[in-house]
């Protein structure tokens, strides 16, 4: 007896512009933000999770990497049922305005401040997305890598409603090709987020992680939680050639997939994260 295959979920795939506001000193400016829509077929409505990039150390990156859509990888999360949005935050891709991340002096950086700033990109998204009626606005999963995953924390920490969960792959900033500039107030920074965050939040690393190493992602983590933040944290082989880019190549797809998967569906997401067809 032949039984047919499971349908595979369409990207769907849409650019779209995500408006937004940001002070300045001669007032209010209005500027828009490129970023990439998938959705699964149908008319929803359906969770959201919101991806968010690292920071290149090249700052000539920022924008010569152009609109990041991370297909493979958002598959995983449409394959459960989810749509995704991807936002260039200021400074990176097509979007407008200027880079707000700096972080200041390089031996006392204020990694709060810059996490703030990236977090205001990334409400902005949410904001508009959650006006679209396929969008379970109740329903919402911040996710990000490297820069993206710290920004994803600092933004559950400011109270933004309908967040269930958030999931950082090796999450942090600061990373230089020596030492990270200010390890100390990164883990103050991630205090400062653990007061706050009341959902819960997945912290994925590895053992070869250069830009942030087991021991600085130990501690970064035990500062949330000593602080009151919820976390789970998952410290995973070394992987291939650098441990920091285990969500980026797409060989890490097999192994933060089952993790990912267990956490989800804790939150109460039953689905099953597929391997994309086309892989």
């Amino acid at each position: 007896m032949l039984i047919p295959p499971v349908p595979s979920p369409q990207l769907n795939e849409r650019v779209i512009h995500i408006p937004m506001t940001v002070p300045g000193p001669s007032g209010t400016r209005r500027l828009t933000l490129e970023a990439t829509l998938y959705k699964p077929s149908g008319p929803g409505p359906f969770p959201l999770v919101v991806l968010s990039h690292g920071t290149p150390r090249n700052p000539q990156w920022r924008v010569g990497q152009g609109r990041l859509t991370y297909s493979l990888q958002s598959w995983k999360f449409v394959s459960m049922g989810f749509a995704v949005v991807i936002p260039m935050r200021r400074g990176y891709g097509h979007s407008q305005g200027s880079y707000a991340e700096n972080e200041g002096p390089f031996d006392h950086a204020n990694f709060y401040k810059a996490g703030v700033e990236s977090a205001r990109d990334l409400r902005a998204t949410v904001e508009y997305v959650s006006t679209l009626p396929f969008i379970d606005r109740q329903r919402l999963v911040l996710a990000g890598h490297s820069s993206g995953g710290f920004a994803s924390l600092i933004l559950a920490s400011r109270g933004l409603p309908g967040v269930k969960g958030i999931i950082n792959f090796n999450g942090g900033r600061g990373s230089t090709k020596r030492r990270n500039c200010s390890p100390g107030r990164l883990i103050e920074a991630c205090a400062l987020a653990g007061r706050t965050t009341r959902a819960p939040t997945l912290w994925i690393y590895s053992e070869n992680d250069s830009y942030f190493p087991p021991r600085l992602a130990r501690e970064m983590v035990a500062a949330f939680q000593r602080a009151g933040g919820r976390a789970e944290f998952v410290m995973l082989p070394p992987f291939f050639e650098e441990g920091h880019y285990l969500f980026t190549d797409l060989r890490g797809l097999a192994w933060w997939t089952p993790v990912v998967n267990r956490f989800l569906n804790d939150l109460g997401f039953p689905g099953l994260m597929c391997s994309p067809p086309y892989n």
